[in-house]
């Protein structure tokens, strides 16, 4: 074979090698994360990950549901949900608690977050991940409660199933042989082709559910403040049984306050295990400054994120005083809990 037939640049050597990559260098440190051959970066768009044991095919940027997106008004939220489609964002994350407090001129309540996604994405079915929550803890109640989810979003499945917010009040020997039974009894069923669960409240309960049970995916909060430490505590779990991860509250409450969207996007797709970060967006102008930002990561996979200054400058904002998310009480989704 000829030389030049042989020679890699360097940029698709980081590309193609499999493996996490950290290469130091006089600006910082250069961090990229890869599964190798399981990254797919489209001709121009976002770059698409493996989602762990699912097999699905996510991209590294996620639409989110709650609470930013539900403060879209009637005529807006329709665009926003149309761009992030044509864009290549392909996951789309809701819950049957995203309800929309806000009322269009005439006093007519908007609609809610389900029932948003069941208006544009029945149509884009087939090239897209939907995911959905339950709330309850009652097995017994799982069956209907994801009947009606699946009524509002015109869909007989979905692709993703959670459960809401695990807590460190709730019991994994309870949630054993109640919820988690009954929802692999729905993946069974058809109803969904994946379960797992999401939490911003207990890194350690996460891991111990991760440790015991067997979970395809899970939403954690992860960013560059540590809150929670989940990356420390949950994120290894996962990767040790390749359980997909998404992240969270990346950039919630953090953006402008001391970081920029691509510092802070790009310390969740530098995390070694994250597929993809899901985020909520409020208006146009922010979600296509992030579709921009998640298409210049994709062309390299790379970053010149220097993980350890950001996370140092960011320790202080590692508190329910700035995070609202971590408050007391917090319920993502609804229009009164916005900060």
């Amino acid at each position: 074979m000829k030389k030049h037939e042989t020679d890699i640049s360097r940029r698709k050597f980081l590309q193609r090698t499999a493996g996490a990559v950290a290469l130091v260098s006089a600006p910082g440190l250069i961090t990229s994360f890869s599964a190798g051959e399981t990254d797919k970066t489209l001709k121009e768009g976002i770059m698409r990950r493996k989602l762990g044991k699912t097999g699905l095919e996510i991209s590294i940027l996620a639409f989110g549901g709650g609470s930013q997106f539900l403060r879209n008004p009637d005529g807006e939220w329709e665009k926003v949900l149309e761009s992030a489609i044509e864009s290549g964002i392909n996951h789309f994350d809701t819950a049957s608690s995203y309800t929309s407090a806000s009322f269009n001129q005439g006093g007519t309540k908007s609609l809610d977050s389900e029932d948003r996604y069941g208006q544009i994405l029945p149509k884009y079915r087939n090239r897209i991940i939907l995911s959905t929550k339950l709330e309850s803890r009652d097995a017994d109640k799982a069956k209907a409660e994801l009947e009606a989810s699946l009524k509002r979003l015109k869909t007989d499945h979905v692709d993703l199933l959670f459960m809401h917010s695990i807590q460190s009040s709730d019991n994994t020997a309870e949630l054993e042989k109640g919820l988690y039974k009954a929802m692999v009894a729905l993946k069974a069923s058809g109803m969904t082709r994946n379960i797992g669960f999401s939490s911003m409240d207990s890194a350690e309960r996460s891991k111990e559910l991760l440790e015991k049970l067997d979970f395809d995916v899970v939403l954690l909060a992860m960013n560059a403040t540590k809150y929670g430490n989940f990356a420390g505590l949950a994120l290894p779990a996962a990767r040790k049984k390749n359980t997909g991860v998404i992240a969270m509250k990346a950039v919630r409450d953090i953006v402008g306050n001391g970081a920029s969207s691509k510092e802070l996007l790009e310390y969740a797709w530098t995390q070694e295990g994250v597929s993809a970060v899901l985020v909520g967006h409020y208006g146009l102008p922010a979600l296509k400054e992030n579709i921009q930002l998640a298409t210049d990561f994709s062309k390299t996979g790379t970053s010149g994120l220097n993980r350890e200054a950001l996370e140092l400058r960011l320790a202080s904002l590692a508190s329910p005083r700035i995070l609202s998310w971590a408050r007391p009480g917090y319920t993502d989704g609804h229009l009164s809990m916005v900060c």
